[in-house]
């Protein structure tokens, strides 16, 4: 679902379309839930998270005009994330929270080499890169979401791709 049709059922859901929800619902769940998981690092939080995002969405629609309807909705995702990661009592510092990656149980083996990846790439690093593939954004929408420049984003995006690359090729580990 691009941005132009991800706009349009937002407009229907303001207007109380069900079907729009559901829609949005099943096209956005997954990537989203991705990125949660990798923040929270934890399923039934990421789970609960994931709801809470759907709820306030279905109970507040954004109201028109909504410029950038994918990066609004995974910056409210990666806010509700993120404050809840906070309110957790373990911790610590924001910075040494590791990453994990979901993805569907299609390929163990690979599935345990990309999340053995993703670990070692910095929070931020690894959120650009979940961001980007997980959720489709573009990187002028990654940059909006995370709040970091463009030129950042893609300084980042690059470093990361390039150390996944390293890592699944049997480089560094």
């Amino acid at each position: 679902m691009d941005n132009e049709s991800l706009r349009d059922k937002l407009i229907a859901l303001h207007s109380g379309d069900k079907i729009a929800f559901e829609e949005i619902y099943n096209h956005l769940k997954t990537p989203m839930y991705t990125i949660i998981l990798r923040i929270t690092q934890d399923r039934s939080l990421s789970e609960d998270i994931l709801q809470e995002v759907f709820l306030k969405l279905y109970q507040s629609p954004p109201k028109p005009p909504i410029r950038k309807p994918r990066a609004y909705l995974f910056q409210m995702a990666r806010n509700l994330a993120i404050d809840n990661v906070r309110k957790l009592p373990q911790y610590v510092d924001w910075d040494s929270i590791e990453n994990i990656v979901y993805l569907p149980p299609d390929d163990f083996s690979a599935k345990m080499d990309i999340d053995h990846a993703m670990k070692t790439l910095p929070l931020q690093e690894c959120q650009i890169v979940s961001l980007r593939i997980n959720g489709g954004l573009k990187f002028r929408e990654i940059s909006d979401v995370m709040g970091i420049p463009l030129g950042t984003v893609l300084w980042r995006y690059q470093k990361g791709i390039t150390q996944l690359r390293s890592i699944l090729s049997g480089g560094v580990k």
